[in-house]
């Protein structure tokens, strides 16, 4: 792999194999603007929130310092993206891991500003621009819903569509609705590198009519939110085998192929993906990342190396201190995501934690949790707790699956039998308490 960036001149008549004939340039990074005055106010006054919400420990400043800059100059998005080559990454799962695997791609070549707090609309994003005005690059993770308001104030260098599925219904929609929104941001970004997952459906109506799209295929283990086709409504079938739909949307062929040890690359070759972070959904978002970093001129061995060390992401899969306890954090939101880390801890009998909160950033509604397969702990007993710790118990008796509810998430890792390192499996905010806590610990 080459310090290079591609472009597309053909197309390979094999739909399942990677795409020939394609041509290769040199892109340097860019230098970004130096700011206007109200723009270079709206720093400073976007810096110090940040700062003081910091030392008075009442958060990260990774969304105050935003919200402030932006009052001060409501173009400051626009402006402090200027000069930068940005990376855009959205999807239903996977978000957060793969934009700091983007970052840490985009570090192999020069300095790259993130935002790694996970703070994803746009006070966000201006927040981690501010933060290094001379930083060439950006990896910004974006909420699904806002990658419409992102591209209708600039234009992205890479746009990357990881997956949709069903996450909260109560305060995100359907996902065709989520799938259109998508699908007009790319509309405003016609000069954006697409990298979008091949084996959605959902994706592909997303991104099909984009002029530049390099297709990604990881394969699709949460299939039930994709078994019609989101342009006409017909069904589709089995979405993991080519399929052409009446109405004229089909699956593309891929570029990139992931692999049960690394991934196919265009020049169909072989890479080994030597990861710390663990699982077959990890290899899938290090692809992303390492076709991210090649479309901006990244060496890809550079790259693959910084991506590689990756040993945690923003607490995910992190090993800390809890009551006393080492305990490995993973982050479950929705049934596409509790499908992979269920996978994840199935070739062990290590003890297991599952913690179910059902609050504002979590979304209201749990009904979600009799679409997850939890079949699978039918041979463990595992300790439940969380706001909706009663729910999470009458589904896993339903699933045969013995378990104990313990009113606190501290008493439940405290009080987890077995040997070995206990897996807390937890959503989002019960995810979010639990790294908070190990930080005072």
């Amino acid at each position: 792999m080459t310090d290079t960036t591609r472009e597309r001149t053909g197309t390979n008549p094999d739909a399942t194999g990677p795409r020939a004939e394609q041509n290769w340039r040199l892109v340097p990074p860019r230098r970004p603007h130096r700011p206007d005055p109200r723009t270079a106010l709206a720093v400073r006054v976007g810096r110090t929130a940040a700062a003081l919400s910091q030392r008075f420990r009442l958060g990260s400043g990774g969304m105050i310092g935003g919200r402030l800059a932006l009052r001060v100059q409501p173009d400051a998005l626009r402006r402090l993206a200027l000069g930068r080559r940005v990376v855009m990454v959205t999807g239903t799962n996977g978000k957060t891991t793969t934009t700091q695997m983007v970052a840490e791609a985009l570090r192999s070549r020069a300095p790259a500003v993130s935002n790694a707090t996970g703070a994803n609309m746009l006070d966000g994003h201006v927040a981690a621009l501010l933060s290094a005005l001379d930083a060439p690059y950006a990896a910004l993770e974006v909420d699904e819903l806002h990658l419409a308001q992102v591209t209708a104030r600039f234009e992205p260098s890479v746009i990357v569509l990881l997956n949709l599925s069903r996450d909260q219904l109560d305060r995100v929609g359907e996902i065709r609705t989520v799938a259109e929104s998508l699908r007009r941001a790319l509309v405003r970004a016609p000069g954006a590198r697409v990298i979008a997952n091949r084996d959605d459906p959902n994706i592909v109506f997303a991104a099909i009519d984009h002029p530049q799209v390099t297709w990604v295929s990881g394969g699709a283990r949460w299939k039930d939110d994709a078994s019609n086709c989101p342009r006409c409504g017909a069904y589709l079938g089995e979405t993991d085998v080519e399929w052409t739909c009446a109405c004229g949307l089909s699956r593309p062929a891929a570029d990139w192929t992931v692999t049960g040890t690394g991934v196919i690359g265009p020049d169909g070759a072989h890479h080994e993906l030597d990861l710390s972070l663990p699982g077959h959904v990890n290899r899938v978002n290090a692809t992303f990342a390492l076709a991210s970093g090649l479309a901006l001129g990244c060496d890809g061995s550079a790259a693959l190396a910084r991506i590689s060390g990756m040993a945690q992401a923003s607490g995910r899969y992190s090993t800390v201190r809890l009551a006393g306890r080492t305990v490995r954090l993973l982050l479950a939101k929705n049934p596409a995501s509790w499908l992979e880390m269920l996978d994840l801890v199935s070739g062990h009998q290590r003890p297991l934690v599952l913690v179910v909160n059902s609050r504002e950033a979590d979304g209201y509604d749990v009904s979600w949790l009799w679409d997850v397969d939890f079949e699978s702990l039918r041979d463990r007993t595992v300790v439940v707790s969380g706001d909706r710790a009663l729910d999470l118990a009458v589904r896993l008796r339903y699933a045969g699956v013995r378990c104990a509810v313990v009113p606190t998430v501290l008493e439940a890792v405290g009080s987890a039998a077995g040997e070995g390192v206990p897996d807390v499996i937890a959503n989002y905010t019960a995810f979010r308490d639990l790294f908070a806590r190990k930080e005072r610990a």
